[in-house]
């Protein structure tokens, strides 16, 4: 069977102002990316309308780090999908960890979230992970079956195929995470695809992009690429340089 391409792209979060992004987009623009390489970034919403437009027509994907279900209304501090597709994104990052944590976001909300997202052709990457109790006590694949599940509920097959997963350790991620065992990654992915056949069917399944994001860096990302069932990876700060997000599209490719 063929590879489909691999999605590589990062999220800058509470980083890079416009001044910021301008520099780091021009950056961006000018890099040469391999016809096996799909790749993405995420700025934070203050960037979001600069680096789209800069990016516009290229091969580039571009998304926004949260945002309502509701199509606009009362709901100060929010961003609506209406915005989010006015500012040129085409992708919206939903369920980080960081906004369940701290910003109580659950599981039913990122299914709102999902179907508002579809509704406006907006591409979901939705976030999933367990914790650290969580792998602890080895019920890592049901937690992730879990919030997969209630993500795609109430979507249809076709709608399912226009999602990406990514499955993101909340052990593994950030300043002090720790990179997650290749093997460990492998079966996790593998049973997600499982769980994807449960929903659509194999064949559907498969056109379903599962990356994994968590200590992602330029010394492992081409491991875990290399694995079954990983369709490609999201990386946290050591791709918010442009500089190392070309360095691990290389090593990837390489």
């Amino acid at each position: 069977m063929t590879r489909k391409p691999l999605w590589i792209g990062t999220s800058w979060k509470m980083n890079k102002g416009p001044a910021a992004a301008r520099d780091a987009v021009g950056q961006i623009v000018s890099m040469a990316i391999p016809e096996e390489i799909t790749p993405f970034v995420i700025p934070p919403f203050t960037s979001l309308e600069t680096v789209a437009s800069t990016l516009s027509g290229t091969r580039w994907h571009v998304g926004a780090q949260n945002m309502h279900w509701e199509d606009d209304g009362a709901w100060t501090g929010e961003i609506s999908p209406h915005m989010v597709r006015e500012c040129g994104a085409d992708m919206i990052e939903l369920g980080h960890s960081e906004r369940r944590e701290h910003f109580g976001e659950t599981d039913i909300t990122v299914n709102l979230k999902v179907r508002a997202a579809i509704r406006h052709k907006l591409r979901p990457l939705i976030c999933i992970g367990d914790s650290a109790e969580e792998y602890e006590f080895g019920v890592t694949h049901e937690t992730l079956a879990r919030q997969t599940k209630i993500a795609l509920h109430g979507l249809s097959a076709a709608e399912i195929g226009t999602v990406l997963l990514a499955y993101e350790p909340v052990w593994a991620i950030g300043a002090k995470g720790r990179a997650a065992e290749p093997d460990f990654v492998a079966l996790a992915h593998t049973r997600l695809r499982n769980v994807l056949a449960e929903l659509v069917g194999s064949e559907a399944a498969q056109r379903v992009p599962v990356l994994y994001g968590g200590s992602v860096s330029l010394d492992n990302a081409a491991r875990y690429t290399a694995l079954d069932n990983v369709d490609g990876v999201f990386i946290g700060r050591s791709a918010w340089d442009p500089s190392g997000l070309e360095a691990i599209i290389r090593s990837v490719v390489s």
